[in-house]
């Protein structure tokens, strides 16, 4: 099939092998009785359908274009006439679903399609970071409302003067990891702060991390390797502030993997929350070692640290966010409105590339 790289039929006719593969296990009732591994084959099943079934219907069509390319030597003039007018089109549709198909492939790898955990933390910069933690939430709520994604805080540190020193927060959607993922790094301001007197422009940071949200089934956590403690509220809540212990800190003891929730007035609320942190911390941590594995394969650095050292800088003076990593340059006002697509779009863009080699 010309319209496809040999490596991408491969990995498509491994993937049409084993979605026949998990279609034939599915009806064994041994299997049904097992809840965890039903959930995970389950899971799979939903990962690899569309995008089996997209690939067939670009068999069909390069089938079809096979057939219109053969009657153009045959002796029929009326049907090479025909195959001739039909051609152009076929072609152009084959192009376009060769593309969807690759996009599918590509967000149905590893986490795209899962929830996320956002972690925010003031850098360097005092509470001039702190706010620019804050203006960086504001962002991605923005982000979320235009998205029709569900926004809900976790966890947070505010400081007196309206900023964050970090913050957590949940974002619930249609493929939310996908886009958010190339959120995590360093991100840099400059800008003259509020407090400056002279006018002088000060350079801030903080740090983002985008966790891939794991369910239940996926990271197995023992009840006895966890320390739960309750303690009371400190932020913002009114008359409930110091009145009961609804705040929660879990710490799982074989990581020292500490997540702290304190947003509900319920401690019930509060260490369901904490927990769903918890295991997206556990699951990204095991998920960074197999991506470091395969970036040494592929003398690669995804998702490890020399990534986040600076993905983008925001100059308020000159309007301009620029991402590092793709050195492109952005109107900084419509970033603050949530306007995040162009940026995603060429980093989707750019990672596509790398990823299609990858394959």
């Amino acid at each position: 099939m010309s319209f496809l790289r040999p490596r991408v039929r491969q990995r498509l006719d491994a993937m049409v092998a084993r979605l026949a593969e998990l279609t034939a296990q599915s009806a064994d009732p041994a299997l049904i009785a097992q809840q965890e591994k039903f959930a995970r084959m389950q899971r799979e099943l939903g990962q690899l359908t569309p995008i089996v079934e997209r690939y067939r219907k670009l068999q069909a069509l390069s089938a079809q274009i096979e057939e219109d390319e053969a009657m153009l030597d045959g002796g029929d003039r009326e049907l090479a006439e025909l195959a001739r007018s039909e051609l152009p089109e076929l072609r152009e549709r084959a192009v376009a679903e060769s593309d969807e198909l690759i996009d599918s492939l590509l967000a149905g790898e590893g986490d795209a399609s899962r929830n996320c955990i956002v972690e925010i933390r003031a850098g360097t910069g005092g509470e001039e970071a702190a706010l620019f933690a804050k203006d960086l939430v504001t962002v991605y709520q923005r982000l979320a409302a235009r998205r029709g994604w569900t926004f809900s805080p976790l966890d947070s540190t505010p400081t007196e003067q309206g900023g964050f020193k970090d913050v957590v927060f949940q974002l619930e959607g249609e493929n939310v990891f996908h886009e958010m993922q190339f959120e995590s790094g360093g991100h840099r301001v400059q800008r003259v702060p509020e407090t400056e007197a002279r006018g002088r422009v000060h350079t801030s940071a903080a740090t983002v991390a985008v966790l891939p949200e794991a369910e239940e089934v996926e990271v197995s956590i023992n009840p006895n390797d966890l320390r739960i403690d309750t303690y009371r509220s400190s932020g913002a809540g009114g008359q409930h502030v110091n009145k009961t212990d609804s705040a929660v800190r879990i710490t799982h003891l074989p990581t020292g993997t500490v997540v702290t929730c304190q947003e509900e007035r319920s401690q019930i609320k509060n260490r369901a929350k904490a927990m769903t942190m918890l295991r997206s911390r556990i699951y990204e941590q095991q998920r960074r070692t197999v991506e470091a594995a395969r970036a040494a394969e592929r003398k690669e650095q995804v998702g490890t640290g020399d990534r986040s050292d600076r993905i983008r800088t925001y100059n308020f003076p000159q309007d301009r966010l620029t991402d590092h990593r793709i050195n492109r340059n952005f109107a900084l006002a419509q970033i603050l409105e949530g306007r995040l697509e162009p940026v995603i779009e060429e980093l989707l863009r750019d990672r596509r590339e790398r990823a299609i080699e990858a394959l």
